[in-house]
């Protein structure tokens, strides 16, 4: 599991906790948690899709 996808699960439990027990500074950090996975998600894949690019460039200029 990627560093993004266990803060968002990490997220969904503060929430979850913070709704039961009616606490609003829990289900914040849950908020948090849970939104700070998601960017992290959205930079591993575009710095995939980086690398991706990179490497076809590179080797395109191998084949001339």
């Amino acid at each position: 599991m990627s560093n993004g996808k266990m803060d968002e699960t990490k997220g969904r439990v503060k929430q979850a906790a913070g709704d039961l027990t009616d606490n609003d500074e829990l289900r914040r950090e849950g908020q948090v948690d849970e939104k700070a996975g998601k960017v992290k998600d959205a930079l591993d894949k575009a710095t995939d899709k980086a690398g991706d690019v990179i490497d076809d460039v590179k080797d395109s200029l191998k084949k001339d």
